[in-house]
Parts: C-alpha cells; structure tokens; sequence
C-alpha cells in the first residue's frame, strides 16, 4: 500500500451500509491514484487499517471488480485498474457523440411531462447544492441525463447510451463529490434545461457540448494519471 495514502477517520456512517462506505474509500483511492494502477490492494491490510472484518472489504472488492477498478487474480489477489489517461478521453469521446445525437433526436420528441421532471430534477439538484449533498446531486445528475435519453424515443440510443454509463459514473464520483463542482455543475445543468424548453437545438448542442468538455476537464484534473 503507498506510503502516501490518506488514512480514513473509521467513522462510519449509518446513511449507507458498511459495505458501500468501504467501496466509496477505496473508489477514491483508486481513482485519485493512491492506488497505483496495478498495484496490489491487499484485504488484511484495508481490513486493518478501517478496523473492520474482511468480509465488507471482500464484498466491496467484488463490487468494484464488476466497475472495473479492480481484477482479482486467483492465487495472486486483487490489483488496482483505475483508469489512464487514454481511457478518459475514450469515454468522453464517446459519450460527447452519442450524447449530442441524444440531444438533437430529443429536443424535438420531448413531451411537457419529461420537461416537467427534468424541470423537478434541477430544483432538487439546486436544493442539494445548497445543502452540498454531493451524493444527491450525483443521483440526480444520472436522472436529468436519463430524462433527455428516453426522450429519443431510440430504444437502441438509449441502450447504447446505458452500455457506457457505468465508466461515466465513475468519473463522476470523483468529480461531483468535490464539492467546489457542485455550482458549476448546476449552472451547465441550468443552462441545457432552459435550452431543452425553448426547444433551441443550436443552443442545446452548445450547451451540452460546453458541459462535456467541462466535465471531462473535471475528471482529468481529479483524477491522477499513471
């Protein structure tokens, strides 16, 4: 384990359970690079450390193999993958691609009710933001992005949209959990909707275009690269 790992304060919170508090520490760890990639994670040592059993560090590494930030090699062990440089710039390509022809088939199919909950969605997101509930707002990011997806009415958009999802959310977690994001995020959420409403395409493109450049400008600059 690096020397340089920042130690947790072992104060578990009651919000979520045992094993999810131990994915989200070890999650940042990976992500933030305190883990190397390809580095060994061992379950004694975490075990350890958090002063806890194995078995929540055992379920929360199967938890974060199925995300991929984790292999476990029989007979060997677990071993960090993080994501490269290279990686981020695939998924944001991607995503930036697939997530505009979304906007372009949506602004003119989206019904007065998905507006109405996008509209919902970015109150609460406001209201999180000022209470810096940072977890909230990671929840309903996922939902504001989901209402444009459905929209489409593409049920193969919308499934290629989802197959990547997983790799996006992780680099969210890092980004929205910092809570200085949380204003800006709101703002370029803020801005798509308004644009959404008016059913402006060009200002639609414009705007997701701006917050997947910034959001991927985020993740590169929380996430260290190897």
């Amino acid at each position: 384990m690096n020397q340089g790992i920042e130690m947790s304060s072992n104060k578990f919170t009651n919000i979520v359970s045992l094993t999810e508090e131990i994915e989200n520490i070890i999650r940042q760890r990976i992500l933030k690079g305190q883990y190397g990639i390809g580095e060994r994670i061992k379950e004694n040592q975490v075990a350890e450390e958090l002063k806890v059993s194995r078995t929540p560090i055992r379920e929360a590494f199967k938890q974060l193999e199925k995300e991929g930030l984790i292999q476990s090699i029989p007979n060997r062990g677990s071993f960090a993958m993080g994501f490269t440089k290279q990686d981020i710039q695939d998924i944001y390509e991607v995503r930036a691609a697939v997530e505009m022809l979304a906007v372009e088939r949506a602004i003119s199919r989206i019904s007065g009710d998905e507006l109405n909950a996008m509209q919902e969605t970015f109150d609460l997101m406001e209201f999180y933001t000022k209470k810096k509930e940072s977890k909230k707002m990671l929840e309903l990011n996922r939902t504001f992005h989901r209402i444009i997806y459905n929209a489409t009415g593409s049920r193969f958009l919308s499934q290629i949209l989802k197959s990547y999802e997983g790799y996006v959310e992780q680099t969210r977690k890092v980004t929205v959990y910092c809570d200085k994001n949380l204003n800006q995020i709101l703002k370029e959420h803020g801005e798509i909707l308004e644009a959404m409403k008016d059913r402006d395409l060009g200002k639609a493109l414009e705007k997701t275009s701006a917050h997947l450049s910034n959001s991927r400008a985020r993740a590169e600059k929380r996430i260290i690269m190897k």
